[in-house]
């Protein structure tokens, strides 16, 4: 007869399993952390591979990054949305334009090296109230402008605010006019708090690499990339988490301060001269650019036939030449 077990078995206990939301969850959680940490990594590494080429300049407790060349009268360079000094540099227009000039390129806060704090809206007037404390620390009494994309924005808002120091205006495929955007909307959560941060450090970085031939041939087309654009450009640098945050927010304020500037064109003291390209496939050639030369009394509209947005790229001969001429 076998032996009674001396064993009495435990009550069963179900193990716990996550419901399946939870699961998915967890998983996604789990892919964001992963993706913020390699974005993170290769920000780092394309600062140490694009080191600073130029020095730093503190206005108010904001740190500005401004690359210096040559001697002369004052050039000053603002890029557009998501760029920095090195669109400049590639273009090859910094070197040709320190021939006869001391040129003097800054990266607008939030890009490249300068500073962006969060505890202001970064307007155009807000810029160029930053950048005017630059050029006076720099010793710049008078200067040509030059403003591309965004940057026109900026540049327009400089002269509005320091006149006796801009003497000359030169904008560059700007937006002058509100219209209809949908980057505005779809940048719309990247830029606001703590959401904006966490898209811009996991999903951003990857969708705008995978992006990145779409947003070029947008950028240029209809002409196609330049070489050295290709070659040179530090994209990894306009990819890192803060610069895409402070893209995100300047198209969302892309329309706004359109409308704020809109008022104060005609009131422009310095001779302005527009260029554009008739082939823009970012900005209506027609509804910006020719729009604001029937705007401005006695300005200058520069027209490149068939050229894109990225007109010192396609174009930096007409765009030097257009300087010389002023």
């Amino acid at each position: 007869m076998a032996a009674q077990s001396d064993f009495v078995d435990a009550p069963h206990r179900p193990s716990r399993i996550l419901p399946p939301a939870a699961g998915l969850a967890l998983a996604g959680a789990a892919l964001l952390g992963a993706g913020a940490v390699e974005n993170n990594r290769r920000a780092r590494e394309a600062e140490r591979a694009t080191p600073p080429v130029g020095r730093f300049v503190e206005v108010g407790g904001t740190r500005l990054h401004v690359l210096e060349r040559g001697r002369g009268p004052a050039l000053v360079l603002l890029h557009g949305n998501g760029s920095l000094i090195q669109d400049w540099l590639v273009s090859g227009l910094v070197e040709r334009a320190a021939e006869t000039h001391r040129v003097i390129a800054i990266d607008r806060p939030g890009f490249g090296y300068s500073e962006r704090p969060r505890s202001r809206v970064w307007t155009p007037m807000m810029q160029a109230g930053l950048i005017r404390g630059a050029l006076h620390s720099l010793g710049v009494e008078t200067a040509t402008v030059l403003g591309h994309s965004w940057g026109a924005q900026v540049a327009i808002a400089l002269a509005l605010q320091d006149p006796a120091r801009v003497r000359a205006l030169f904008l560059e495929s700007g937006y002058y006019f509100p219209s209809p955007r949908v980057d505005s909307v779809l940048f719309a959560p990247q830029a606001l708090p703590g959401l904006g941060d966490l898209l811009s450090h996991t999903v951003a970085p990857v969708t705008s690499r995978l992006l990145w031939p779409r947003i070029l041939a947008r950028l240029f087309g209809p002409s196609p990339v330049p070489e050295r654009f290709a070659r040179e450009f530090p994209v990894e640098m306009v990819l890192r988490p803060s610069q895409l945050r402070a893209a995100a927010a300047e198209s969302v304020l892309l329309v706004p301060d359109a409308f704020a500037l809109r008022p104060h064109y005609a009131g422009l003291r310095a001779p302005v001269t527009i260029l554009s390209g008739t082939g823009d496939r970012l900005l209506s050639h027609a509804d910006q650019a020719v729009a604001l030369h029937h705007h401005i009394p006695g300005s200058r509209l520069v027209a490149v036939e068939g050229a894109g947005h990225m007109l010192h790229q396609i174009a930096p001969g007409r765009v030097l030449a257009a300087l010389a001429a002023a």
